[in-house]
């Protein structure tokens, strides 16, 4: 295998590529970002790059901006180490939020993902409500999601947890390990291969960096114990890295995320809460909210305790955010189309008056 069949390259990236060769441009993958400054690998080996001014005016958002993960066409420019990224090739997959803040902008986290890893701890860390938002994040990307449990050797019964966790998870699958003492790891060979990427995703402290390091058979990345107080981490991992392991596998890790809030759901959420979608056709009302609805299929299942009245409120709170953030992204467009026939709608009246003078 060549470099860049090592970092995920195929057929169908070739393809997609195109003809951009005859234009000067060389396949990349970007496989690191830090505040704007990436790097890439490629039959050159790794370089620094930067993204030309009219890339970042015709981008509409960061979505349309590189994103660790991204195959690109690239370009080298004459007396410059830095290469110049002229084009993303068309995204397979796509993990992505809103962006922090009150503005409404999509956050590519990675791209080009086979599996995500949602990594959680067997300790006071462990939120099944939480890891409904992560799963739900990571399918909507179009990669398969895998729950991680870890730090099993810490943990007295972790029957419970793989309990909450398989009903969480619904049709993903879930793995407990150690990354501290390495029990468990070697189920990971499943999703960790020559040429697929895998993305780890979780919250700081659950031991992302113990993993990683363990994968690679190195201290590749900085650790940090957890705080005693309340088992919370501290961030190790301070941007987004590809790393290629040992065993040929291309591994993403990802600072830890506090927050993981919506950009697009909607079939992310059905897949996560494919229970309740399973249910709701038996509903009286199609357009059943399993609230209040007399004759609410999903609601007499928790009644009959065949589905837990914490998932079902997990699912409205979930479907809300959802609608709620799918509503605010709406209203800009808007504004600008009522804007748009208002201003036709002024031209026209003004050519009617000039013409009755």
């Amino acid at each position: 295998m060549g470099i860049l069949e090592d970092w995920g390259w195929d057929a169908r990236w070739a393809e997609a590529f195109g003809g951009d060769a005859a234009k000067g441009l060389f396949p990349a993958r970007l496989i690191e970002e830090q505040r704007g400054l990436f790097q890439i690998v490629s039959e050159q080996g790794i370089k620094s790059a930067r993204t030309p001014g009219t890339m970042r005016h015709k981008a509409a958002d960061r979505a349309g901006l590189p994103a660790v993960g991204d195959w690109v066409a690239a370009e080298s420019v004459p007396n410059e180490k830095v290469v110049l990224i002229r084009r993303i090739l068309p995204r397979r997959t796509k993990l992505s939020r809103k962006a922090a803040g009150e503005a409404m902008e999509e956050q590519v986290i990675a791209a080009n993902l086979d599996t995500v890893l949602v990594m959680t701890a067997l300790n006071a860390d462990f939120n099944p409500r939480r890891l409904e938002r992560f799963l739900t994040v990571s399918r909507e990307s179009g990669a398969e999601p895998v729950l991680i449990l870890n730090k099993l050797d810490a943990c007295a019964e972790p029957g419970p947890f793989l309990a909450e966790a398989r009903q969480a998870a619904g049709d993903a699958a879930v793995v407990a390990i150690s990354a501290k003492t390495a029990a468990g790891l070697d189920a990971l060979s499943a999703w960790i291969k020559p040429g697929r990427t895998v993305g780890l995703i979780g919250s700081s402290g659950v031991g992302k960096s113990t993993l990683v390091n363990r994968l690679a058979g190195n201290e590749a990345l900085k650790t940090a114990e957890t705080r005693a107080s309340d088992e919370r981490g501290r961030h190790t991992t301070t941007h987004r890295q590809l790393f290629i392991l040992p065993g040929g596998g291309i591994l993403l890790d990802t600072p830890g995320m506090r927050e993981m809030q919506f950009w697009d759901a909607e079939q992310g959420l059905k897949k996560t809460f494919d229970d309740i979608e399973a249910l709701a056709p038996a509903c009286r009302f199609k357009d059943c909210a399993h609230g209040s609805e007399p004759g609410c299929a999903v609601k007499a299942a928790v009644e009959a305790g065949t589905l837990a009245a914490e998932r079902l409120e997990s699912w409205a709170k979930l479907k809300r955010e959802s609608r709620h953030e799918a509503g605010r992204r709406e209203a800009p467009a808007t504004v600008t189309e009522k804007q748009k026939w208002k201003a036709i709608h002024k031209a026209a009246r003004k050519r009617v008056k000039e013409k009755r003078k």
